[in-house]
């Protein structure tokens, strides 16, 4: 099992959702977070006054999937959440040790 988090553009989370729920994945966590890469924030003019933004919006999207499915939900969240700009995002993988349905108890596999 692997938990994959994705950080993306807000306005990408709509595809990205679709297309992560179209491959048979049942569930997944969406944060609203505000962070910064490369981009490094912007510059913005508020009554005459300049001040740098540093953290910009983004959504964090977590799912956890069986192994054998990470490529193909990386490959849906690389697909849909691409404008080639600066900003994108990042996607990480992570090993998930064990996961309980807290509801029925099921484990690993069958709690997904």
């Amino acid at each position: 099992m692997k938990k994959i988090e994705a950080i993306i553009k807000p306005f990408k989370l709509e595809e990205v959702k679709d297309a992560i729920l179209k491959l048979g994945i049942s569930g997944m966590t969406i944060s609203e977070v505000k962070g910064f890469g490369r981009q490094k924030g912007h510059k913005e003019i508020y009554r005459g006054a300049e001040y740098v933004v540093d953290f910009l919006p983004k959504v964090k999207i977590e799912v956890a999937v069986a192994s054998p499915l990470v490529s193909e939900v990386v490959e849906a969240i690389k697909k849909n959440a691409h404008t080639g700009q600066i900003g994108d995002g990042k996607i990480f993988i992570i090993p998930l040790e064990k996961a309980i349905r807290i509801r029925t108890g099921e484990e690993d596999d069958d709690a997904l």
